[in-house]
């Protein structure tokens, strides 16, 4: 597939992410909240790393994926005693696409984060892959790869040549990773696409050229492309889910405070837009006491049930101020880096039920089909 028929998606991520990426600094330096992203960011100069770079990952190299089922990572904890790890006995696998976690630091001058960068990796396992692709060991096997994932500024330069070249870039590794994995883990096992950010910009683009009107189509669960703005029609075969026990559909959503967009913000009505709590495109209002549980900083003793509600409103999720210990200091609007942490339970549960859902239906095929 051109890269170009990739770019689309960008476009629009890119005008929304502008004038909100900032503020997630801020954030994480005033509270640390999830702690997905630094505290800084080093604007980089240089050039996009070269695609035939010594860099290029190499995934038969387990050091290579962020999350893998035969090791030991991140993804393999649960928050709370009544949660399990279930891989080693899942029928499905989950291929997770982390959020952007490069914003450069001293000495470096890169478009791209290295895979080979043990800091960069450590603040990537210990944030969305802890956090975030943690949420679908219940669900199933969980591979996430390390790409040389598009520097954070990439979404406000004005370089924008530079900026399509790193995604570009990105894309590339994304799709060796699942080309490997494809080849050597997935033995025609049903699937998940999940990502957050960058990485459901990477997981569309991946849903197309795999999935959209392909045989592959047929070991598609559901996908959550989260964070990002993605048109209901953006995928030719492949619809909104519209509840939750729909498979071979997409869910995505972007958090926001009740009453407050994005900066410069135009409604679009076009845009696909789920609520995690009640799993529909509704408008229809899901009060707090449905949200089964939120994951906040500290991993393992923050797991809170019921402190927010959800409603699609406009093309964004709306959420009261979630109420924790200590939420009296958190005055953010944009709640882009809790995404999942907010919905953690109601998200972990749904995929469990979609994949319930779709071995019965590939049962019932196969059932229909000897009679």
């Amino acid at each position: 597939m051109p890269i170009n028929r990739n770019i689309i998606l960008l476009n629009i991520n890119t005008l929304v992410l502008k004038r909100t990426l900032h503020p997630i600094l801020i954030i994480n330096c005033f509270f640390g909240l999830f702690a997905l992203s630094a505290c800084s960011s080093t604007k980089p100069s240089g050039s996009v790393i070269s695609y035939n770079h010594s860099s290029k990952p190499d995934y038969s190299q387990p050091e290579y994926w962020a999350a893998l089922p035969m090791k030991r990572d991140s993804a393999d904890v649960v928050p709370h005693t009544e949660m399990r790890d279930q891989q080693t006995e899942a029928v499905v696998d989950v291929f997770f696409l982390h959020p952007t976690t490069y914003t450069g630091g001293k000495g470096e001058n890169q478009w791209n984060g290295p895979v080979d960068n043990e800091k960069l990796n450590q603040k990537t396992d210990r944030g969305s892959i802890k956090n975030q692709a943690s949420i679908f060991n219940g669900a199933g096997r969980v591979f996430a790869p390390r790409y040389r994932q598009a520097h954070l500024h990439s979404y406000f330069t004005k370089d924008t040549l530079t900026a399509k070249r790193a995604f570009a870039l990105a894309y590339r590794d994304v799709r060796d990773a699942f080309e490997y994995y494809l080849k050597h883990y997935n033995e025609g096992r049903p699937i998940i696409i999940a990502g957050h950010s960058q990485g459901t910009t990477h997981a569309g683009s991946l849903l197309r050229e795999f999935f959209d009107e392909q045989d592959l189509m047929k070991q598609l669960v559901a996908a959550y492309l989260v964070g990002m703005p993605v048109e209901e029609n953006y995928f030719k075969d492949i619809e909104v889910c519209q509840s939750a026990t729909q498979t071979g559909c997409f869910n995505s959503w972007r958090t926001w405070k009740k009453g407050h967009y994005p900066k410069d913000y135009t409604f679009n009505n076009s845009l696909a837009v789920t609520n995690p709590l009640i799993w529909t495109t509704a408008d229809t209002y899901a009060p707090k006491n449905l949200n089964k549980g939120s994951v906040l900083r500290n991993f393992e003793k923050s797991f809170y049930p019921e402190i927010t509600d959800a409603q699609v409103q406009d093309g964004v999720l709306w959420i009261t101020k979630p109420k924790f210990p200590g939420s009296i200091f958190v005055w953010f609007k944009n709640y882009h880096i809790g995404d999942y942490n907010l919905f953690y339970a109601n998200v972990r549960d749904n995929a469990q039920v979609r994949v319930q859902q779709f071995l019965a239906e590939q049962e019932g095929s196969t059932g229909n089909t000897s009679q």
